[in-house]
């Protein structure tokens, strides 16, 4: 089977599911709002005046989530994942989104290796027909979560995903795709044989460029308001498209 494989946040989904389930749970004051204030704000406003580093900023939200989420029912956690995936789930990339109905046209298996929480993903693979799914694993015990997690947001964890997917669906790497923005996507950019990066960061895009084999074969798209820019990372050449809704989107 040739597969492609998406990362969600970031690629796929313009924002982080994680994050929004974050706020949600402040807005249904289901965590106080002192909570984001005191882990999440200040490296918030440091990326948004782009003088902090966006990965690190989505570590430490991740870490105060992890840690506010211990002890919550599992039916509020459900109640407000169902609130996020029904306001959220169009709100994606039309490139990426164009490229998964592509993908699906051709008959190519679709999965998401994602760091955001399983119970989001799951939710979004239903929306997009995902074949599978692996995501940061949010353990619950007696129906409530233990704080207890196997995530999923480091190049090392989705190379073991790639390995596990693999194994369980029989996917040609070779001829497969990947999709994703941030340095935890590089072990499959590695592995398969054709990487795209949407809207890459500065670690990403430099680890590109400084390895000749993933230079050779990696696509880069970036998408901003209206338009696509198709960058050549070996000659540094741009082409440009409009965005726009294709029948083939949600």
């Amino acid at each position: 089977m040739i597969a492609a494989f998406f990362d969600v946040d970031g690629t796929l989904f313009r924002n982080s599911l994680l994050i929004e389930h974050f706020k949600k749970l402040i807005k249904y004051e289901v965590l106080d709002v002192s909570v984001w204030i005191a882990h999440g704000r200040s490296t918030f406003q440091e990326w948004a005046v782009r003088k902090g580093d966006y990965e690190e900023y989505l570590l430490e939200v991740s870490e105060a989530y992890r840690d506010s989420l211990k002890g919550i029912h599992v039916s509020v956690i459900d109640f407000i994942a169902d609130q996020v995936i029904a306001q959220n789930w169009e709100k994606t990339y039309v490139f990426t989104r164009d490229q998964l109905r592509w993908h699906q046209a051709l008959g190519h298996g679709i999965f998401f290796i994602s760091g955001s929480p399983d119970f989001l993903i799951e939710r979004m693979a239903q929306k997009y027909d995902a074949m599978d799914f692996i995501a940061s694993k949010y353990v619950m015990k007696n129906d409530r979560f233990s704080g207890e997690l196997d995530p999923m947001w480091g190049h090392e964890h989705k190379s073991i995903a790639l390995d596990t997917l693999v194994g369980k669906h029989s996917i040609d790497l070779k001829h497969s795709y990947a999709y994703g923005d941030t340095s935890g996507d590089l072990s499959m950019f590695r592995r398969v044989g054709n990487p795209v990066a949407i809207n890459p960061n500065v670690k990403l895009f430099t680890a590109i460029l400084e390895d000749e084999d993933l230079l050779s074969r990696t696509r880069i798209a970036v998408e901003r308001k209206d338009m696509i820019y198709h960058i050549d990372p070996k000659s540094q050449k741009i082409n440009f498209e409009r965005a726009e809704k294709s029948e083939k989107s949600p």
